[in-house]
């Protein structure tokens, strides 16, 4: 689980009660726990807050309005991305009118790209890096 320092937190916990309208409306849509995933809103991440966050699928959710326009919006957004990839996270990008128009169909693609990630998490995870030992090690002086 990513968490930050005790500011971020705080920060969080306010913007909670400041959501905008579509992440309301997409908030409503995912505490339902759509495919049985629990979402986080407002989680701190580094110094970043997440609008949410599916810690079993390593997944930052952002939905992006007006502020998200322009070229410094645009960098600002590269460079929180950046870091979330170096701490394992993905971020998907949700348009803020794709939301208004509808939370339940965006709800819905952000559950079918979670179990994407969820199945190519898998898949890395089952491959291993080494063969387990065949039995113990040698005692000391002996060799094979």
């Amino acid at each position: 689980m990513i968490t930050g320092p005790r500011e971020t937190i705080k920060r969080a916990r306010k913007l909670r009660s400041e959501m905008s309208l579509p992440e309301v409306l997409l908030w409503q849509e995912l505490r339902k726990r759509p495919a049985k995933q629990k979402f986080r809103r407002q989680h701190a991440a580094g110094p970043y807050v997440l609008d949410f966050f599916c810690a079993a699928a390593r997944l930052a959710i952002e939905v992006d309005g007006r502020a998200h326009d322009g070229a410094v919006a645009a960098r600002r957004d590269r460079v929180r991305s950046h870091y979330l990839r170096t701490q394992g996270i993905a971020t998907v990008r949700v348009p803020a009118k794709a939301v208004l128009d509808d939370p339940a169909a965006a709800a819905t693609r952000l559950v079918e790209i979670i179990e994407e990630r969820m199945a190519a998490l898998a898949e890395t995870r089952e491959a291993p890096l080494h063969h387990p030992a065949d039995g113990p090690p040698p005692r000391f002086g002996e060799d094979l």
